[in-house]
């Protein structure tokens, strides 16, 4: 396909139609810091192999995953996915351009689908799950505005534990929609006071189990005090393996509950495409984003797969839709039932048991470790430390010895003074040696 670069009247004819003076109004509500301001400095025309050696060495300036000891998490982690999960995901009765739905021709694609919001059911704790999340962030966002719509208020509170990331997805979401949010101090320990912000404005509570900083919370009284002011408790997660042994959200009262489940099934993959999990109760569901799939009969009374309910503006009136999600990450979720299929519930309480195992360990052996504290009580997989000096230095000093160390709280709250906290994950992929591996690099770095 031939490419044919705009022209100075193409631009100004298409600003003159959407009614826009120049560029820069047209980029007004971009923050400035976002702009160029100057072209990029890019070196000139370079042969195709050329390209390829200077892209070679760039690559060759990271450090992989699976080539040194990793206790990489804070909202991806590093799990074995049997080769079973990617086998079966590619066969090219999945592996297609776009999620087909007649339910004429796609009995397959349908049942994964209604399996998936099983699986992610019984995992929380909730009546019903949908099938049509791109991930945890936008998944939350999309809490919050359900739980405005159910509440007809607009205004939402955030833990202190929230990942930050997923915090900005949901104040970038409320401002555009003219929300409001109410922001929860960072709360490292896990000791924020949530339910004495609790008042007869709020739509919602977000809170998240385990929390950003690792700390496991109990929900139950956060969601009484929701309901008693009229408000609902979103409850999230981005470890999805945490819930083959902690108690579910939905056990404790929450009323919404989303999260991340790249940890079953999908690989770290860059930071994507990953996918988001929604499971709410059943008094709920007509406010639900996205799409359901259900189980029914076929003309001869045989069981059968449709999708049953859609709330997109691809399925109803524009002003009736509850959102404008396009996707589900079809492969995403397949990859996810197969592998929590193959583990079923007793193999997914066994590899959480091993992640908790393998996190205490190591928390106990860095505690050991002269000038280094452990902040969380209570953690399932990922824990602070406290550590004698600037995290992300230690961190850059640890790779350079062969060991990725973790996540420096100050990458994710820049300014917060949390500039010594470090996040640490452990997960069924480490083993003795990486963990000795650890503490020997810290000891060396200290």
């Amino acid at each position: 396909m031939r490419y044919h670069p705009l022209s100075d009247a193409d631009r100004e004819a298409m600003l003159a139609a959407i009614g826009v003076a120049d560029i820069e109004a047209l980029y007004a509500d971009a923050p400035a810091s976002t702009l160029l301001t100057s072209p990029l400095d890019l070196p000139p025309h370079k042969s195709e192999m050329e390209v390829e050696r200077v892209l070679s060495r760039l690559a060759a300036r990271n450090v992989a995953a699976g080539r040194v000891p990793f206790f990489v998490g804070a909202g991806a982690y590093k799990h074995h996915v049997p080769a079973s999960v990617d086998h079966l995901v590619q066969r090219s009765e999945f592996l297609t351009s776009y999620t087909p739905y007649q339910p004429e021709i796609s009995q397959g694609t349908l049942q994964y689908l209604f399996e998936f919001q099983t699986q992610v059911a019984l995992l929380t704790g909730m009546e019903v799950a949908n099938a049509s999340m791109y991930d945890g962030s936008t998944a939350t966002a999309e809490a919050v505005l359900m739980a405005h719509r159910l509440t007809k208020r607009r205004k939402a509170l955030l833990s202190g534990g929230l990942h930050p990331h997923y915090a900005e997805v949901v104040r970038t979401i409320s401002r555009l929609a003219e929300d409001a949010v109410a922001d929860m101090a960072p709360d490292p320990r896990g000791v924020e006071d949530l339910i004495a912000q609790i008042d007869d404005t709020l739509s919602c509570v977000v809170v998240q189990t385990p929390d950003v900083f690792g700390n496991l919370r109990d929900l139950t009284p956060i969601a009484e005090a929701c309901h008693r002011h009229g408000a609902l408790l979103v409850a999230v997660f981005t470890e999805a393996v945490s819930l083959g042994l902690v108690t579910p959200p939905g056990a404790m009262g929450a009323d919404i509950v989303v999260g991340e489940g790249q940890s079953i099934g999908n690989a770290l993959n860059f930071g994507g495409p990953y996918v988001g999990l929604f499971a709410t109760r059943n008094e709920f569901v007509r406010q639900m984003p996205g799409r359901l799939a259900g189980e029914s009969v076929d003309a001869d009374g045989r069981r059968s797969f449709v999708l049953t309910l859609s709330t997109r503006e691809q399925h109803i009136r524009r002003d009736k839709a509850t959102s404008n999600i396009c996707t589900n990450s079809g492969l995403c979720a397949l990859a996810f039932t197969i592998h929590l299929t193959l583990l079923g519930e007793a193999g997914l309480t066994k590899l959480a048991r091993l992640n908790h195992a393998n996190a205490v360990a190591l928390a106990e052996m860095l505690e050991k470790v002269p000038g280094v504290e452990l902040l969380n009580r209570t953690f399932f997989n990922e824990f602070t430390l406290r550590v004698p000096g600037d995290a992300a230095a230690i961190v850059e000093t640890m790779a350079a010895k062969g060991v990725l160390a973790g996540v420096p709280v100050s990458r994710l709250l820049p300014g917060a003074g949390l500039d010594d906290l470090l996040l640490v994950a452990s997960t069924e992929a480490n083993a003795d040696e990486d963990r000795a591996a650890f503490v020997s690099a810290l000891k060396e770095t200290l």
